[in-house]
């Protein structure tokens, strides 16, 4: 399927999963730019991830305080979750769904243990 197609999917999909959202971190929520990028790049892949990373939270947690804040967002790499789907449009989207929920949880500053605690390993 064509990046663009699989763009316009995600982006829905992050649009309806932040509508579900408890009304207290929807705004939390929708304050953090989430990017669609069809693979990691070199420097993402330098970190030690995996080519097959389905999406990251960079940036500060909210309600961190550094010396060098550095501004919050998340990417989804849409040919690692398409690949994972299968190639099945709806196992895509919940597989959206999942790794938007599990990088914002980074984003309000849970950890793996509290992610899956959540089911959002």
């Amino acid at each position: 399927m064509k990046l663009s197609r699989l763009t316009a999917l995600a982006t829905a999909a992050v649009e309806a999963t932040q509508l579900r959202l408890p009304p207290a971190i929807q705004p939390l929520a929708r304050a953090v730019p989430v990017h669609c990028a069809a693979a990691p790049d070199a420097d993402v892949l330098a970190e030690g991830f995996e080519p097959d990373i389905l999406g990251l939270f960079v940036g500060d947690p909210h309600g961190s305080v550094s010396d060098n804040p550095s501004p919050p967002q998340i990417i989804l790499y849409l040919e690692s979750l398409w690949d994972y789907s299968e190639e099945d449009v709806e196992v895509f989207r919940e597989e959206i769904r999942l790794t938007y929920l599990h990088e914002l949880g980074h984003y309000l500053g849970w950890d793996e243990d509290d992610l899956a605690d959540r089911g959002l390993e």
